[in-house]
């Protein structure tokens, strides 16, 4: 862990290219200074600036009541979110690893997701919780998760992964300014994905999807670091005549059913990439969305590549967890034998 946050810490960026990690860093210094109420708070992401140093900086541009360390408690740190959010403020807590959000699923579930109902639309709950996900860092139990489908599943939160440097902006500018809950995972693999971005404001309504690369002959549906794993697929397949398109699904709840289905229809074969385990798994209700949108266009039954049904492995083990580019080009040509 030392060692990946030393490398954020001391690389030499060019101007015209940005990681991951420095994108949200941006859009949380414009976020803080565009409104007073919003605040940024969690486990050492005052002065240490984050242990991913997504929040370096932040405290001494904007001081220590507005940038602030917390007790290591998850649950007291979801439960003051709410609070604040209660009177007023616009709370942005980060919760030290996606593990960590398991002492706190009393607070989101029952609190964070349910007040603005609870109150009949009379207590907002504008908490962007930001949560370092996903595996690829080869990190500690409790420090590589998935849980993308357990929020989905709680009626009152919408669910957000970004892909690249520039979605990690706008997708967090979009989340913060909302009047929602939104659990906003950010795929810790790709904190350090560094290219040339342009930093915009968001043009695309909440729960939209976008093809980032176009084709014809199957469908790639992925979010987080796995969108990645699907254009390396993609730039093999091309290789050998196989023009594939792939989809970032970005918004996780609400999902882009009409996103997916234009997609899809024009492909007519589809395979879902997530590093989830299978069973129960955000890719069953994708593809059951296609199938029932799509159901005559369909060529092929929707193939899922995901994670395997054991606990997220640690260290050496992930590559054996993770969905490799050999078990995507698999499903890929297990549909298009159809």
């Amino acid at each position: 862990m030392t060692e990946l946050i030393e490398r954020a810490d001391t690389a030499d960026v060019p101007a015209a290219e940005s990681s991951m990690q420095q994108a949200i860093n941006r859009a949380l210094r414009d976020l803080l200074a565009e409104d007073p109420n919003t605040l940024v708070f969690g486990e050492d992401v005052g002065k240490l600036g984050g242990v991913f140093r997504v929040t370096d900086g932040l405290q001494k541009e904007f001081g220590s009541q507005r940038v602030f360390d917390t007790p290591l408690a998850e649950s007291a740190i979801m439960g003051m979110a709410v609070g604040l959010a209660m009177n007023g403020w616009r709370p942005i807590p980060e919760l030290q690893f996606d593990g960590f959000a398991y002492p706190a699923i009393d607070q989101i579930v029952n609190q964070m997701a349910r007040m603005n109902y609870r109150t009949r639309g009379a207590t907002p709950m504008p908490i962007t919780l930001r949560l370092p996900s996903f595996g690829g860092i080869q990190a500690p139990e409790h420090h590589g998760e998935s849980l993308e489908a357990l929020f989905a599943h709680v009626p009152g939160l919408k669910v957000v992964a970004p892909s690249d440097p520039a979605q990690a902006y706008t997708l967090l500018l979009q989340s913060v300014r909302s009047d929602d809950p939104v659990v906003y995972m950010e795929p810790k693999a790709r904190y350090w994905d560094r290219r040339a971005t342009t930093f915009e404001e968001p043009s695309d309504p909440v729960g939209t999807s976008r093809v980032v690369r176009p084709g014809r002959h199957a469908t790639l549906i992925a979010w987080g670091a796995m969108v990645h794993r699907c254009l390396q697929v993609a730039e093999l397949a091309a290789e050998d005549g196989v023009e594939l398109e792939v989809v970032d699904l970005r918004w996780l709840k609400p999902i882009d059913t009409a996103g997916l289905a234009e997609s899809v229809r024009g492909t007519r074969r589809a395979v879902v990439v997530h590093e989830a385990p299978l069973t129960a798994g955000l890719g069953a209700e994708v593809a059951t969305l296609i199938t029932e949108n799509c159901f005559r266009d369909l060529a092929a039954p929707v193939q899922r590549v995901t994670g395997f049904d054991v606990p997220y492995p640690a260290g050496p083990l992930e590559s054996q967890y993770l969905p490799t580019i050999d078990r995507v080009l698999l499903a890929v040509q297990r549909t298009l034998e159809y």
